[in-house]
């Protein structure tokens, strides 16, 4: 007798399997990411045809395979209807089913994932259906919002609140039209040029061994070229700087290792990735979703985009639809 157990899945991805089956990708509450068959789901008037569609929640019994597991009854709970009814909407839905297959777990709970993925394709779905600019803005504008949380979950969201040397709070300066705060990968978010400057004046001394040629010490000669001698560190405990006498050590700067930049921010893209890193899912403000303003959404997208593809270490494929449904310029 076959194993059977029961979960409460959304279906992220789906293929074609044999003659008239269908192999599904699910995140699911109880288990994370699974793979199952639904038997017969293509053929006419099935009756999981319907609930083996994207992003239909349903509450599945499954039975235990020897590679796959097998839906025996499956009951939709929720069908997010207006997601495939929309270019637009189906776009960023299939954006983010992306990002979840690559930090979703398997044979594992994966409720807070499940949880914040499903709250933003209902926000997607309850979007007004127009072809204007306000509303292109508006489903960008709630992208990032979705992409950040996603990362949050993932546990490699971006520090966007503090600079990530000084771990002092960001403020972003609108008096200033040139005011600019820089943003590095490998740092793991916006970093204070300002500070970024008085390190770039740091160096760290590096003493390396010399002789003179006549393997004598001149002190006038070792002073000039900024020599120390010898006996002035022979308390060293490293062997590796222990010289006999006579030698000497020349002093050379080696800058800090400094975080690189990868872009700089405008004093409203900072603002906009401040609003949409908030810990709790509150209703996005969308003031500043309009045609004349869309910018800043197009270069938090882009480079909320990279940061994840520079952390999950692959491409987001799906990125290619979302530059095409926006217009949206190539990554700077």
């Amino acid at each position: 007798m076959n194993l059977t157990y029961k979960a409460t899945g959304i279906n992220l991805k789906g293929m074609p399997l044999g003659e008239s089956d269908r192999l599904l990708t699910i995140l699911t509450r109880e288990y994370g990411l699974i793979r199952a068959v639904a038997p017969g789901a293509r053929k006419h008037r099935s009756r999981l045809g319907g609930r083996s569609e994207l992003f239909v929640v349903n509450e599945l019994m499954l039975s235990k395979g020897r590679s796959l597991d097998k839906i025996t009854q499956a009951e939709t709970l929720e069908s997010y209807a207006g997601l495939s009814r929309d270019l637009g909407k189906l776009t960023v839905s299939q954006y983010l089913a992306e990002l979840t297959l690559y930090q979703a777990l398997s044979e594992q709970p994966q409720d807070e994932l499940f949880a914040v993925l499903s709250d933003h394709l209902s926000r997607l779905e309850q979007l007004p259906t127009q072809a204007d600019g306000p509303f292109s803005v508006a489903l960008l504008a709630h992208l990032t919002h979705a992409t950040f949380h996603l990362l949050a979950i993932a546990g490699v969201a971006p520090q966007v609140q503090l600079c990530c040397i000084t771990q002092e709070p960001i403020v972003p300066n609108w008096a200033d039209p040139n005011w600019r705060i820089g943003f590095s990968l490998a740092a793991g978010g916006t970093v204070d040029l300002s500070q970024l400057e008085k390190l770039e004046k740091v160096a760290h001394p590096v003493r390396l061994r010399l002789k003179s040629a006549s393997g004598r010490y001149d002190a006038q000669q070792a002073a000039a070229r900024g020599d120390r001698p010898f006996n002035a560190l022979s308390n060293s405990r490293n062997p590796d700087t222990a010289l006999e006498a006579g030698s000497t050590y020349r002093t050379v700067a080696h800058p800090q290792q400094l975080p690189k930049l990868h872009s700089r921010l405008t004093a409203s893209e900072l603002a906009l990735l401040q609003q949409i890193a908030q810990p709790d899912l509150k209703p996005l403000d969308l003031t500043l979703a309009t045609p004349a303003t869309s910018a800043p959404w197009w270069a938090i997208e882009s480079l909320l985009r990279q940061y994840a593809e520079y952390y999950f270490e692959r491409p987001i494929r799906s990125a290619a639809l979302i530059e095409t449904c926006f217009a949206i310029p190539s990554p700077r």
